[in-house]
């Protein structure tokens, strides 16, 4: 057949041009799940803007065609170069428990078993709660070797997540081909509320540097009666406590620590209803009052208390019974750790009926809640007062963010100043629920999320040092 009636004939049927050439590549796609590359785009509109001379000259036809089988010998034997799976391995190293809002390390190991140098991209299969940091790689690998790449990242709420896969993409030698590659690589990741702060709380102890989180000295432990440490003497403490031999040893004036020998309990019942579904600081008021819950008991199993958990919303979620004892800190931790508010109303008269039958030895009793119209204050008023006299009620009451700066901002609208006093009302009758609960005995500290751990933790310092319970 002539040129002229070959380039006659595709003209005829132009659809059998398509088929000669893509045909092939779909073919290849789906026989080793490798894909055309942008480069290989690109070789490709040489022999498209090469065919044009055609339409002009038909004696190049066997030029073109020449040109055409030259591109695709070429990219045919690089498609042969596309790594397989069989020569690349990855193997992800991660740590099963991470705690909210921290960075979180893992470790991806790719292994080159081939005898050719390769350029791999590395993702994860990171899930949505988390925020990856770098979230892809770009990793050489020299033939026969392997390498390691970090990254962290960083979780947006608790739970258990899994991490299931880790994608690879490779490329021909040429770059005109690329494949992606799958590899299972299973691992649980527990998200705990943040335990970070019970070392840094646990490193500033030892050095008697508590100040800089935000918590207070008191001038007694507890009941003078046994003797725990030495330490440096402060300002606030008794010069009657000072011990004069060591004190002349060291140069320095110590002073006697001394602890109270009887075990007391404490019970936290934690509010998971709607009235904890709100967000500060990016994480939910839920979350904060389980971090400050955990740094009390570390604090607390420490001073040899016992410490136990009720969380509830419309039914008991979780009870922990109270105990001493350091082992006590992984019961509470896996008891909070999937733990999540939910829009329902929480049901007070089950929870402080749970504790009635569960809890009959006098405990301090922390309520962590929050109050934002009438039915729920009166409710925190009803059951809280009636503690009084068998064991120690302390409401922990949230603060909102937007009802305080709306009270305080001025106002440069003619509807702010509506708005303001309408704030200031609804502060005025938080205030007097405070003060009603204190005038009917029970201890209250009301806080705003973020400060909420330290000033926990000196309520409950302050309350053993002046033996209310």
């Amino acid at each position: 057949m002539s040129p002229a009636l070959m380039l006659q004939w595709f003209q005829e049927h132009p659809w059998f041009l398509v088929i000669v050439f893509v045909l092939p590549f779909v073919l290849l796609a789906f026989w080793r799940k490798t894909y055309p590359h942008i480069p290989l785009a690109i070789l490709l509109l040489v022999p498209l803007s090469v065919s044009l001379a055609v339409l002009r000259w038909p004696n190049v036809f066997w030029g073109v065609l020449v040109l055409d089988a030259i591109i695709a010998l070429i990219a045919l034997i690089d498609f042969f170069t596309v790594p397989s799976i069989k020569s690349v391995s990855v193997d992800r190293s991660v740590m099963r428990i991470a705690s909210i809002k921290q960075n979180h390390k893992v470790t991806l190991t790719i292994s080159n078993a081939s005898r050719k140098p390769m350029t791999v991209w590395v993702r994860d299969d990171v899930p949505q709660e988390f925020i990856p940091n770098p979230n892809q790689f770009v990793v050489r690998l020299a033939p026969q070797s392997r390498s390691t790449v970090h990254y962290e990242m960083k979780a947006s709420r608790r739970g258990a997540f899994r991490m299931n896969t880790v994608y690879l993409r490779v490329r021909s030698l040429l770059g005109l081909w690329q494949t992606f590659l799958t590899f299972p690589q299973p691992s649980l990741v527990h998200v705990y509320p943040d335990m970070k702060q019970l070392a840094e709380y646990a490193v500033l102890a030892r050095t008697n540097r508590l100040s800089l989180m935000g918590v207070r000295r008191t001038r007694k432990i507890g009941q003078d009666n046994e003797f725990e440490r030495l330490r440096d003497y402060t300002r606030d403490d008794n010069y009657r406590n000072i011990d004069w031999r060591s004190t002349a040893r060291r140069h320095k004036l110590t002073v006697k620590d001394f602890q109270t020998n009887q075990s007391q309990r404490i019970i936290f019942l934690v509010d998971c209803g709607r009235m904890m579904t709100n967000l500060s600081s990016g994480i939910s008021l839920l979350d904060h009052s389980l971090n400050a819950m955990l740094m009390m008991s570390y604090v607390a199993l420490n001073q040899g208390d016992s410490v136990g958990l009720i969380c509830f919303s419309d039914q008991i979620h979780t009870f922990v019974p109270p105990r001493g004892g350091q082992k006590q800190m992984n019961q509470l931790l896996h008891a909070s750790f999937d733990r999540f508010p939910q829009l329902v109303e929480s049901r007070y008269d089950q929870a402080f009926l749970y504790l009635r039958t569960h809890c009959t030895k006098r405990s301090l009793v922390v309520l962590v809640s929050n109050i934002i119209d009438e039915v729920n204050a009166h409710q925190l008023h009803l059951y809280l007062s009636a503690l009084v006299g068998r064991h120690l009620p302390l409401g922990v009451l949230l603060r909102d963010h937007h009802l305080f700066d709306t009270a305080d901002r001025e106002p440069r609208q003619p509807g702010d100043i509506y708005r303001s006093a309408a704030a200031a009302e609804i502060l005025t009758w938080r205030h007097q629920v405070l003060t009603d609960l204190e005038h009917q005995g029970v201890l209250s500290v009301d806080s705003f999320p973020e400060d909420l751990t330290s000033r926990l933790v000196n309520r409950y310092l302050e309350i053993k040092a002046r033996h209310l319970l």
